[in-house]
């Protein structure tokens, strides 16, 4: 069966589409059309989602028809001649916008399930990823390559074709933010693409230029954002109805026939031009320019087939030995259009066509078939027949501006006078501007034979050379006590990690008597990771939270303590479960209270042994009393609660010297990061572990303290050199994250309250796309703050949306090098400020996410698998999952088992049963997504992004209002300005923040005047 086939369709949820795209109007225009097989488009969109479900219904192996009811009201609307079968593929264009070899790819492709349970999978795993319901066609921080497997693993048949592959901004070979071969797009997951959509702008005789596709069957279709442009372009197939047969032609060539285009010279990406300037230019030209607008010296946008000359290894003319057929048209109003001289949507148009397809039947067969012979009226007749043998008049189009056809020379149409004859009484008409291609058979080229590359040997070097003088220095540094001030983007990590690394390989310090510790999961595991890459033997290492050592100590002393060796430690709701019990009432307030009464009773005792006076308040008696109940209640259920696991260390260590002296032979070398952030109890635990001679390094930046709130002390930092008076002090002062402005801005910002006398910070790094200056934008309201943060991401990323581009919201092509979403952070100070920036970007459908610090172990699902978890495999994945098997059916664990299954993946089960006692994090998010992060500047302590936007800088918000102490408030803005990278921005709504005062006119501007176009839907109606 031969028939039509539009597969690239979208509905009234995407952006810039009619709202008559729902699925009554697309099976109307379709039948109109003569197109019998038709993309749902937008299925991702839970409410088409749900409008296909009602109306859909399966009809031929992966396909499906109208619901008898619905389809009955269609075929009412329509003549008898258009009343053919139509089905609809499942099917979805989604937009992936990622950084892959300092470029900003954006790629968009065609994503086809032959089920909706497939599609469901589909949905579910890039909900992972982004926001689905903000668009039909969702934009995604995400590979291609990962979309690819995603879309094989929805289920068996599924499979991707790239969009319109060479559309400039956004396709797999475009010249802004594409890839120079469709296997390079897709990398180990290549072979499993078999066909590309040619696009708009391009015809499969320019694709034949380029031999690297004709491993790839050629489709097109209408791209169609409202319905009466369905069938602008198609596939033709001759298979039966059935979508395995249907992809089966796509990949093997059996029933695959060709493709119905029109003229690429229409498409608005066609010639190179500048559409502001309203200049346009053949390749040629472009060339001899250099690239550049002659009018506005910008850059031009590089158009289709200016791309194609570039990546073609063949001459114009060449078909490749498996190319299918092509037909070049005119959608018919257009023709009418020119015929009638209106509008193609004018009414005339309308009804004439009308006309047309109640005498022949729908559009493209009588475009591409009917007889000449029974097409009565004569303009029809000619224009049809100068369509089917090629003969146009083009004016072609460019950057963003639609090209035009003409069927007719000027003068033909009008009215007949005795200077100008009527087109029939012309005894010849003037041949055609854009002729068909000419087409030779293929030729061979050929491939030149690869040598074997040269294997180029490194040098052996010494484990300190790649460090600056400061780190090597510091990291030299083998006995006693040594402090190292190291001031943000210094390499403190690195520098830690190589002095560990320097001590167990150069020193012969048994990596079994190394203890690092940091405040952490992500800190602890980051170490790690580097250690490994740097000792063979780094397992042997301690590398641990202050928790996760502590409840090692509790662990190992158990028998001690009166614990039995398998005791857990009470989540939140089990401690006020125990308490509850004891006073009788709403124990919440109390249980804080115990918890710093906790902390200061062991940090008092430590202090009471160690000689000296407690730091913090005296408990009163009866909150003690309380403590004595509560720990005892505990206890008798074979638990402890997460304050314990340093307290009780703590307690035990002051009471018992030979566990001291047990654990400082043991861990001999002690190095301790983020130095300036310990409180009382921390401090303790250190003094415990350190012998006045011992091996204690302590690296951190005390204007980085940020956490009073916690209890964190910054004295302990500045006391260190009172505490260990010969100790060494090493300052890290070569900043290797952050561009020379943002450096002195950082500067800057802390210089009034510094706590590092002659504070110094160099920046050793400049790249292309730099901001020159820190930009500071005074907003009217919250919501133009998030405005302007949205509207500068879309200029830095080049736009996000064809509608970025045609709208003029956006202008470029983005930040050089490139940037990816996660490259860009928004930070506040309170939680609450989030909330316009996350409805802006939800808005124009940015995917971001908001960092959740909600525990796993409190997640719905947890506690059951968790009361079900036996431990007698070191298979952690099989021990979940048999968790889940016996947990009651009455209990939905599935999404809890899937949040569990990434952690247990790469713990063995007593380590994965500690993450989750020690407060391991939701993350919902797939890890292959990119996506905008939005945090606190508390919470964005030791992250770095390339571009940073911390919004309400005001009076008020910054230092907060009920702030007691202002001097960490201009330390947290210092951590918030020192995130950034390359570019940094600044907003406030209101009076400014004192602390912009500081950021004189050398480090940064004011964007004032800058207005935040708010995007509006296009109607291309």
């Amino acid at each position: 069966m031969r028939y039509y086939a539009d597969l690239h369709v979208h509905s009234k949820y995407s952006r810039a589409c009619s709202r008559d795209c729902d699925v009554r109007n697309l099976a109307w225009w379709a039948r109109r059309k003569g197109i019998t097989v038709l993309g749902t488009g937008d299925f991702t969109h839970p409410a088409w989602a749900q409008e296909l479900r009602e109306t859909l219904v399966p009809a031929e192996p992966g396909l499906f028809k109208l619901r008898d009811d619905v389809d009955d009201e269609v075929l009412r609307k329509l003549p008898a001649s258009c009343h053919g079968e139509v089905r609809f593929v499942l099917e979805v264009e989604i937009s992936t916008i990622y950084k892959r070899d300092d470029r900003t790819r954006k790629v968009h492709h065609l994503c086809y399930v032959p089920s909706f349970e497939a599609a469901d999978k589909f949905t579910a795993a890039l909900a992972k990823i982004g926001n689905l319901g903000s668009d039909g066609r969702p934009i995604l921080g995400l590979d291609s390559r990962d979309l690819l497997e995603i879309t094989l693993e929805s289920g068996e048949g599924s499979y991707l074709v790239p969009a319109h592959v060479w559309t400039p901004w956004f396709a797999v070979l475009g010249s802004k933010s594409g890839f120079d071969a469709v296997a390079d797009c897709y990398a180990d997951l290549a072979d499993h693409v078999f066909a590309v959509e040619t696009g708009l702008s391009s015809d499969p005789s320019m694709n034949w230029r380029v031999s690297g596709l004709d491993k790839y069957r050629l489709v097109s279709n209408s791209d169609a954002h409202s319905p009466p442009i369905l069938g602008r372009n198609a596939t033709v197939f001759d298979t039966e109805l059935d979508y395995f047969k249907l992809r089966d032609a796509l990949r093997d060539g059996t029933g695959y026939v060709g493709t119905v285009d029109m003229f690429p010279e229409e498409g608005k990406y066609f010639l190179d031009g500048h559409r502001k300037c309203d200049v346009r230019m053949e390749p040629s030209d472009t060339k001899k320019l250099g690239g550049t607008c002659p009018t506005c010296s910008k850059p031009l946008t590089v158009g289709v087939l200016h791309r194609i000359a570039e990546l073609a290894d063949r001459e114009p003319g060449v078909r490749p030995a498996n190319a299918g057929e092509y037909w070049s048209i005119v959608p018919l109003p257009e023709i009418m259009g020119e015929i009638l001289k209106v509008g193609p949507k004018s009414k005339a148009v309308t009804n004439a066509v009308t006309d047309l397809v109640n005498a022949h039947g729908p559009e493209l067969p009588l475009l591409m078939e009917a007889p000449l012979e029974d097409i009565r009226n004569p303009l029809v007749h000619e224009a049809i027949d100068r369509l089917r043998r090629g003969q146009v008049r083009c004016d072609p189009g460019f950057d963003g501006e639609y090209g035009t056809i003409k069927m007719f020379a000027p003068g033909e149409l009008d009215a007949p006078t005795d200077q100008s004859p009527g087109l029939f009484d012309v005894p010849t008409v003037e041949e055609i501007v854009v002729s068909r291609r000419a087409i030779k058979p293929i030729v061979d080229i050929p491939v030149p034979k690869l040598t074997t590359p040269l294997m180029i040997t490194p040098p052996t070097s010494s484990l300190l050379d790649g460090l600056d003088p400061d780190q090597r220095a510091a990291a030299s540094v083998v006995d006693g006590q040594l402090l190292i001030v190291a001031g943000p983007g210094t390499g403190k990590t690195r520098t830690l990690t190589h002095r560990i690394a320097h001590l167990v390989l150069s020193h012969d310090v048994s990596p079994s008597s190394v203890l690092a510790i940091t405040f952490t999961r992500r800190a602890a595991e980051e170490m790690r990771e580097r250690l490994a890459a740097l000792i063979p033997a780094a397992a042997e290492l301690t590398v641990a939270t202050f928790h996760q050592f502590g409840l090692m100590i509790l662990r190992e002393q158990h028998a001690v303590l009166g614990l039995a060796p398998d005791f857990g430690v009470a989540d939140e709701a089990t401690r006020i479960a125990v308490l509850r019990e004891i006073v009788g009432e709403e124990p919440r307030r109390a249980l804080q209270e115990i918890s710093r009464a906790k902390r200061a009773l062991a940090a008092g005792m430590a202090a009471a042994a160690a000689g000296e006076l407690p730091i913090g308040d005296e408990i009163d008696g009866d909150l003690i009393g309380l403590v004595e109940r509560y720990d005892k209640a505990l206890h008798s259920k074979d638990l402890v609660d997460f304050d314990d696991l340093l307290a009780m260390p703590v307690t035990l260590l002051s009471r018992q010297i030979e566990l001291v002296e047990h654990y400082r032979s043991r861990f001999k070398y002690i190095c301790v990061d983020e130095y300036q952030d310990v409180d009382e109890l921390q401090y303790r635990l250190l003094q415990e572990l350190t012998p006045p001679n011992g091996n204690l390094c302590a690296i951190g930046d005390p204007d980085q303290a940020i956490y009073s709130f916690r209890g964190a002390d910054v004295g302990f930092f500045l006391r260190f050199q009172r505490d260990f008076p010969t100790a060494r002090t090493v300052q890290l002062t070569r900043n290797y994250r952050s561009s020379p402005v943002i450096v002195a801005g950082a500067l800057a910002a802390v210089k009034p309250t510094t706590l590092v006398p002659d504070r110094e910070l160099q920046a050793m790094r400049t790249a292309p796309g730099d901001r020159s200056l820190i930009g500071i934008y005074p907003a009217t309201s919250d919501e133009a703050e998030a405005e302007f943060v949205v509207q500068t991401i879309e200029e830095l990323l080049g736009g996000s949306s064809f509608h970025a581009h045609d709208s003029g919201r956006v202008a470029g092509d983005g930040v050089e090098g490139g940037l990816s979403f996660d490259d860009i952070a928004v930070l506040y100070r309170t939680d609450a400020q989030a909330k316009p920036v996350m409805e802006v970007l939800a808005r124009e459908g940015l995917p971001f996410q908001k960092r959740s610090h909600s525990q796993l172990a409190g997640h719905p699902g947890v506690r059951e698998l968790i009361d079900h978890f036996v431990v007698d495999s070191p298979n952690t994945p099989l021990l979940l999952k048999r968790a889940a098997q016996r947990v009651s059916e009455s209990v939905d664990v599935q999404d809890a088992l899937e949040l569990l299954n990434p952690l247990a993946a790469r713990l063995d089960p007593a380590a994965f049963l500690a993450e989750l006692t020690l407060g391991a994090e939701v993350d919902t998010w797939d890890p292959r997504a990119n996506r905008i992060s939005l945090l606190t500047l508390h919470a964005a302590k030791g992250l770095e992004f390339p571009v940073v936007f911390i919004v309400g800088c005001g009076e008020g918000l910054l230092p907060m209002r009920w702030a007691e102490q202002t001097d960490e408030e201009r330390r947290l803005f210092f951590v918030g300005v020192s995130r950034a990278q390359k570019h940094l921005y600044l907003s406030h709504r209101g009076e400014p923040s004192p602390f912009l005062a500081s950021l004189g006119p050398q480090v940064a501007e004011k964007l004032a005047g800058r207005t935040a176009k708010r995007s509006r839907q296009l109607r291309l109606l």
